[in-house]
């Protein structure tokens, strides 16, 4: 019985077959789970790769780039962006730069093929389940990739576009190429991007030149801008640089001995400069005009070359000599005191943070400070991080022999920096009372505004007074007067009584308060006799004084009342000096431009401005008032002025009670003007006319302005109309 078979049951079970069919069941469910997961990840492929940027059009990427403003020498003062960025090859870039930031941020960068899997896996692990920050184990292919063409949104399907954007410009970028991109891309705070850009921003160098420990901090940058910054945070700073050279040193990039001197190795900053703080209100009208005509977009992004009128040797210049001569106004008038105290009004000291100090402060700058201490013979306050120490000396000009008398921790002062040794300032008090100065100076044959200051302080009030503030002129005003009469026949010899008189209602006096009887006009003029020039201007009608004043630019509407003559008028001081260049240009009045030319990022040609010339009156008119402003400045009101020894000529003006003074003048080449006063139209003070607050200014400018030029002469002196010929042409 042993031999027999088992019985086949009905069924036709045999044991060998069952195992089989449940083995090929489970690879068949297999096969169809493995088919499902293929198709899943091929649909979300397919999904989110729908969407993405063709990468042939990084072929085309340019970067939003810097657009810089060029003075008549060339040279960079200002610019605009919206993004600071400085477009530089992979070979601009100093290997060790190069190096530290691959050894950083992707130690294969070199190998892998745009992903690291375990590392991206990791770090979407993390990204997707973690409330921190986003782990920063991406290589450098993918940052480039998000940065360039991805939110910021940390989700699956970003993470997995990002993966296969790296893959395609692997595929189609060389590994330099992509080092380049990521390069001039990178954010690295403070509103710089691209390594570049950074290196100019952090160490006032190009990136090409960078030593060790410079190339290691900005390599060290893209993780944390400002966590890292070393502006804002200099210990994190200089740990995360410590690291980066660690990490190169892991590498072998470098040496143990390279390292630790690397190391021990200060953060050794040169912070550039803010943009614009040389000439922050002209640049703001050229920003404007330029808006104007090219939109925000092009102007902001593109990388233009704007080829500007501005002298930036003439605009520093102007600078000084605006803040010297408002100085010089303060203490004729003593210590007023008045001071801001950030305790009193319940700011922290330890926060607090000046608009001054977004600039370095600079030996012979004028800059706001924070007291921190007062001892009767010696105050300390702070200008940003650097200490400042005043002593006796620095304050006697107030009067106080001791400190504490007048002033007071928390106290915010005003300062002229003498010198810094590196830790501490020195410099003397001086008194921010409120007073404000503007000039304005332009080529007379170009119409080429050479030097514009809109105010005291363009951190603290970006209002431009050169251009934007329409103020009484006073007798600067009586030019047009004059020049009415002379069109009508009247003569610089011609006589005219100084006397009382009254016109209906209206009852004048001299500044003076008194009288001189039957004088020239040459006289009435050069002195700025009021009785005089209302008698003339009521003699041709105050109507053809309007007339004649609009002729010359001034679009101000003016009311037709005879005060008018004697400045009753507001007008801005740009309109000021494009008038009164006329003078010395035989009656051409060139309207002032700003700027010359502008090109693409490539220098192709994309604007260029013409002057606007008009004439404001004939040859012989305006030689006859250059006889009569000459005299102003050799025997009038601006006599001071002859100390120039030069070919001048040019007006006063004060206005009642001394709210506004001014002087516009000009030299054969270049017309200038200076205006000074408080915005609130206070009183400047008894006697604070346009000879004593504003012409010391316009000389001080006008000495710098004028050297060199020791042969010109106005067209008068050439016996020849040839000059005015050229410019109406």
């Amino acid at each position: 019985m042993l031999n027999e078979r088992p019985q086949v049951t009905g069924s036709g079970f045999r044991p060998g077959a069952g195992r089989r069919k449940v083995a090929g069941g489970v690879a068949l469910v297999v096969l169809l789970l493995l088919a499902a997961a293929v198709g899943s990840m091929t649909g979300l492929m397919l999904v989110y790769s729908v969407n993405l940027p063709q990468i042939d059009d990084l072929t085309r990427y340019r970067p939003d780039t810097i657009t810089n403003l060029y003075d008549t020498h060339g040279r960079v003062f200002g610019s605009f962006a919206l993004e600071r960025r400085v477009v530089v090859n992979y070979n601009d870039l100093s290997p060790l730069l190069r190096e530290a930031v691959v050894s950083i941020e992707d130690k294969n960068f070199e190998s892998h093929w745009g992903i690291n899997f375990f590392r991206v896996m990791g770090a979407a692990y993390h990204d997707l389940t973690s409330k921190n920050r986003a782990q920063g184990a991406s290589t450098l292919t993918m940052q480039l990739a998000r940065n360039l063409f991805l939110s910021s949104e940390r989700t699956f399907g970003r993470k997995l576009q990002e993966i296969l954007l790296s893959i395609q410009i692997e595929r189609r970028f060389t590994k330099q190429q992509i080092f380049a991109l990521y390069a001039n891309q990178i954010y690295l705070g403070h509103g710089v991007y691209g390594f570049e850009a950074g290196s100019e921003y952090y160490f006032s160098k190009h990136a090409r030149d960078l030593t060790l420990p410079e190339a290691a901090l900005l390599a060290g940058l893209p993780k944390g801008p400002s966590e890292y910054s070393p502006i804002l945070n200099p210990d994190k700073a200089f740990r995360r640089r410590n690291m980066v050279i660690n990490a190169m040193l892991e590498d072998g990039k470098i040496t143990a001995a390279q390292a630790n001197v690397a190391r021990s190795a200060p953060l050794g900053l040169h912070i550039e400069p803010p943009a614009n703080s040389v000439a922050p209100w002209f640049i703001e009208e050229v920003r404007r005009e330029l808006e104007r005509k090219l939109g925000t977009d092009q102007v902001h992004e593109d990388g233009l070359k704007v080829y500007t009128t501005l002298d930036l040797d003439l605009q520093q210049k102007a600078n000084q000599a605006v803040l010297d001569g408002l100085t010089a106004y303060e203490r004729r008038h003593e210590w007023r005191g008045h001071l801001l105290n950030v305790i009193s009004g319940g700011v922290d000291m330890e926060g607090f943070r000046h608009p001054d100090w977004t600039v370095p402060p600079e030996t012979g700058t004028y800059i706001h400070a924070l007291v921190t201490g007062v001892l009767p013979y010696q105050v300390t306050a702070r200008v940003g991080n650097q200490q400042l120490v005043l002593t006796t000396e620095d304050w006697a000009w107030t009067g106080f022999k001791t400190a504490d008398g007048f002033l007071k921790e928390g106290d915010i002062i005003y300062v002229h920096l003498a010198q810094s040794d590196g830790k501490v300032l020195r410099g003397t008090l001086e008194e921010d009372s409120g007073t404000q100065g503007s000039l304005m100076a332009m080529d007379n044959v170009t119409g080429d505004v050479l030097a514009m200051v809109g105010g005291r302080d363009f951190n603290m009030s970006q209002f431009n007074r050169a251009t934007q503030a329409e103020r009484q002129t006073g007798s600067s005003f009586k030019p047009y007067v004059y020049t009415a009469a002379i069109e009508e026949g009247a003569t610089p010899d011609q006589k005219i009584l100084d006397a009382p008189t009254s016109f209906g209602g209206y009852t004048p006096h001299n500044y003076e308060g008194n009288y001189l009887g039957n004088i020239t006009l040459l006289k009435a003029f050069a002195d700025s006799r009021n009785i005089p020039a209302l008698k003339l201007a009521d003699h041709v009608g105050i109507r053809k004084v309007i007339e004649v004043a609009h002729q010359f630019g001034i679009t101000s509407n003016i009311p037709a009342f005879l005060p008018v003559a004697l400045g009753a008028v507001e007008v801005t001081l740009q309109q000021q000096v494009a008038a009164y260049s006329a003078f010395p240009n035989d009656g051409i009045r060139i309207a002032p431009r700003l700027i010359r030319r502008v090109a693409r990022a490539d220098g192709s040609p994309l604007l260029e401005e013409s002057p606007e010339v008009t004439e404001a009156t004939s040859a012989k008119t305006a030689r006859t008032m250059m006889v009569l402003l000459r005299e102003v400045t050799r025997s009038g009101t601006a006599a001071a002025a002859a100390a120039l020894n030069h070919s001048i000529g040019g007006k006063t003006g004060t206005t009642s009670d001394f709210t506004d003074a001014w002087f516009v003048g000009f030299s054969p080449s270049i017309t200038c003007g200076v205006w000074v006063g408080y915005d609130n139209r206070t009183s400047l003070g008894d006697k604070e006319t346009g000879a004593r607050a504003a012409l010391p200014i316009w000389m001080d400018f006008m000495r710098t302005a004028i050297a060199g030029k020791d042969s010109e002469v106005f067209p008068g002196d050439q016996k020849t109309s040839a000059i005015r010929l050229a410019r109406l042409h």
